[in-house]
């Protein structure tokens, strides 16, 4: 099930969390296993962290599962992830579509296969109706790719190039910008993600290989979250102050 007591929760929530699922390669290379094992046991792993979040009540999860620069990795460990992908939309669509979990894939698609693309589509399709959280899945994505389609798609029709334009043509535009970004994997960058949607996320950099990142290690990262003072350019002070009563 995916309901959780009230008291069992974090003390603040994030509305949408981001990850980087970083390390796969180095804990297969620990193991002496071929990279393709670490992103199998990947794929484990996020599903563990779909069914964390939406037990603890978040709305929105965006993970990077396979950015534009990721082609040039070597070939047979893209076609690997090709494969791998293809096998997991057949395995995981039916649970996510019976959990109430929508799927969307975001990225350029134009240069996919005709097979990945309507794979996708079919996937996004099953899991429409869906009324719990919203799982996006960065798939052939850079974030300075997202700025320059929303900017191109502006142009294009004529429209002021302005932040708000901006944001609205932004292939996340259908979610809140993220609360919370995590990285898995002991660096700290986030290596072309987000990069307009997270200006004023919240960054948690863990030391925890993706394969191993497991509930407790999001419930560390909820906690850091939930003790953090979220100022967006105001001061502590103005953050603290309650709200004017409106005139009557």
């Amino acid at each position: 099930m995916l309901a959780r007591t009230a008291a069992s929760r974090p003390a603040a929530v994030p509305r949408h969390i981001a990850i980087v699922m970083d390390g796969n390669g180095r804990w297969a290379k620990r193991r002496l296993l071929p990279r393709i094992a670490g992103h199998r046991q990947g794929v484990e792993s996020l599903r563990r962290c779909i069914r964390a979040c939406a037990e603890r009540g978040v709305q929105a999860l965006t993970v990077f599962a396979f950015s534009s620069e990721n082609w040039n990795r070597p070939p047979e460990e893209v076609s690997g992830l090709m494969e791998l992908m293809a096998k997991a939309l057949a395995r995981e669509v039916p649970e996510l579509r019976q959990n109430g979990i929508r799927l969307r894939f975001v990225g350029e698609r134009a240069s996919l296969s005709e097979r990945m693309k309507a794979g996708l589509a079919e996937a996004e399709a099953a899991t429409a109706a869906g009324t719990g959280m919203g799982l996006n899945v960065c798939f052939n994505y850079g974030g300075r790719w997202d700025i320059a389609q929303a900017a191109a798609g502006l142009a294009a029709r004529g429209e002021p190039i302005t932040e708000a334009a901006l944001a609205g043509a932004m292939a996340l535009a259908h979610v809140p910008d993220p609360d919370l970004l995590i990285r898995t994997g002991g660096e700290q960058r986030i290596s072309n993600f987000l990069l307009w949607q997270c200006a004023y996320s919240e960054l948690y950099f863990s030391d925890t290989l993706w394969p191993d990142f497991d509930e407790a290690a999001l419930d560390e990262a909820l906690a850091a979250y939930a003790a953090r003072e979220r100022r967006f350019g105001q001061t502590s002070e103005q953050v603290a102050a309650p709200p004017q009563a409106a005139a009557g």
